[in-house]
This record gives C-alpha cells, structure tokens and sequence, in this order.
C-alpha cells in the first residue's frame, strides 16, 4: 500500500477495470471541478443544476469531459474520441465498438454552460460547453511552466511553487534587487552545441525575473545571447523594461527591451532573437587575451514603466 493511508488504495482499486484495457486515466493538470461540487449549468435553458449531467459527460476511461464526436457501444456505453480510437471493444461490456454517435448526449452538452477548469485557482468565468476548452488553454489562472531550460522538466504550479523548485530542485541562484553585473567563464568558447549556461532568478519589484545566458547555432554562426523573462503574465510583463550591456576593450553591445512572460518558453523567447544577442568574434575580442577564453562582463537593470 502507498504511503499515506487506504484512500490510495482505493482509487487505485477502483480503475483498475481501465488498466486491463490498456487505457490509464490521463493526467491532466487538474481533475475536473465537477466532481467536487455544483456548478452553473444550462442556466440560460432553466436545466437543472446537477453533478450528475457532468458525470453523464465524463469519459469512463480518462475521467475527463467529452466533446463531439460522442461515441457509444450497441449497450449505450460513451467513450470519448481518443479513447475509442486505443480500443476495439468496450471498456465497460467488452462489445465490439462500431461507429455509434451517441447525439442525444451530444445536444445535451450543447445546451450546458461551464465554469472553467481553474475554478479552483480563481477563474469565475462561466462558458458555452464548446467555448469552454478554448478559454482554458489560454486562461491567466492556469499553471505556469518551469521556467529552467536546459532540461525536460514537467513541473507546473503557480509562481510562488516555482520559485521554491527553481532554488530546491535546480538549483538556481537568487538575488535581490533590479541591477546585476555578471560574468561568464568558458575555458573552449569553439565547443558550441545549443548549450544552455546560466538562468539566474532576479526578485525585483516584488516580482521575479529569470535572466537566461547561452550558447547557440544561429544559421551555422555560433553565437551568445542573454534574455529576461517575466515570471508572471505577459499583461504585467509588459509594464517593465530592462537593458543589457556587455563590452571590453573600449567597446561594448547594448539591448534594451521588454522581458518576455514564461507563457513563452525558453526557445519561443531564443528563437525570435529576442534579446542580446553576441556573436562569437566579438565575445571573444571582449574577453580580451589570446581569445582562446571566454571571459563576459554583462551587466543589466530592471526598471518599471510609469503608467
């Protein structure tokens, strides 16, 4: 038995019916928010609100709403299109599954009005059962994603979660204030192979900002760029600005420009050339030397724009 009590097991019980079928629940953010409580449906039709409509649209198998096409056994059984699509008979009776639309349920859903799925996280929005799946992927109470590149991590959860797993688990450094003078030190600046170097997390004007440095192929031209990203939504990205400088020998590269949500990942942000971008001739004429060592000094600041 898993740590934590006999409630685990019971769940894991109670699927296990989806397992002999090769079919395991999808792992979805979230689970739904119907099965938690009652919510707003078919108010402008006078259906009655129950949770018992959106278990009807519940997919037996992955546990999460169906939408048009509806499918169903010759026994009446409903299965979601993904579903249907991973199975030759039903899940539930084991009849062989044809290609049965199930519309009198499929016109119930058409009739229905949903919260969205982050409910729970804050969304008090109410949509069309269609409108619905359209507003979440797009809705600002949705998790974020980790902001570290350089890894496949999976993490989501909101700001204050990431913060802690970006120190915890990644490791990441963590400094205070809206100004930073860094330096980065490569011993063979010739090996360039899209090589992730550095994400620093700033907390500046009660909001933190992740300042990315790395290596990149651009065309078959190696070179290095530095960018910040907004740990929070694009909206309130947008009310700050920040500059980049880096030089050597009398010379220096300046960038000046607006930090890019984490709603945009990390090669959204590379690949649009967002940023300072430096090419390898010049970051080797700045470290000075025999340029066979990579030496940068890039220094920034955080300000925020008056509304």
């Amino acid at each position: 038995m898993a740590p934590g009590g006999g409630v685990y097991q019971d769940i894991i019980e109670s699927r296990t019916a989806y397992a002999d079928y090769g079919i395991a629940p999808a792992n979805g953010e979230l689970s739904s928010p119907f099965r938690k409580s009652a919510t707003v449906v078919g108010r402008r039709l006078g259906m009655a609100s129950n949770s018992s409509v959106h278990e009807l649209l519940e997919c037996p198998v992955c546990i999460t709403l169906m939408y048009p096409p509806i499918h169903q056994c010759p026994n009446g059984h409903t299965l979601c299109l993904n579903c249907k699509a991973k199975v030759q008979c039903c899940p539930i009776c084991r009849q062989e599954l044809g290609n049965i639309r199930c519309l009198a349920l499929e016109r119930v859903a058409e009739s229905l009005e949903l919260p969205c799925k982050y409910q729970i996280l804050g969304c008090q929005e109410i949509f069309s059962y269609h409108n619905q799946p359209r507003h979440e992927q797009n809705c600002r109470f949705r998790p974020y994603k980790c902001p570290y590149a350089g890894a496949e991590c999976s993490v989501t959860g909101d700001i204050q979660l990431l913060v802690s797993h970006l120190k915890d688990d990644h490791k990441v450094d963590m400094h205070n204030g809206c100004t930073f003078n860094h330096r980065y030190v490569k011993t063979n600046p010739q090996e360039v192979e899209n090589a992730t170097w550095m994400l620093t997390v700033f907390n500046c004007f009660g909001h933190q900002f992740c300042l990315h440095f790395e290596a990149f192929q651009l065309q078959m031209a190696p070179v290095y760029m530095a960018f910040l990203r907004f740990m929070g939504d694009d909206h309130d990205a947008k009310k700050f600005s920040y500059s980049l400088e880096v030089g050597g020998n009398g010379r220096k590269l300046t960038w000046q420009g607006v930090p890019r949500s984490i709603r945009d990942s990390h090669t959204t942000v590379r690949d649009s050339l967002d940023g300072l971008i430096i090419q390898r001739s010049m970051a080797l004429f700045f470290s000075g030397g025999d340029r066979q060592e990579l030496k940068l000094k890039l220094a920034g600041r955080i300000w925020e724009e008056q509304a």
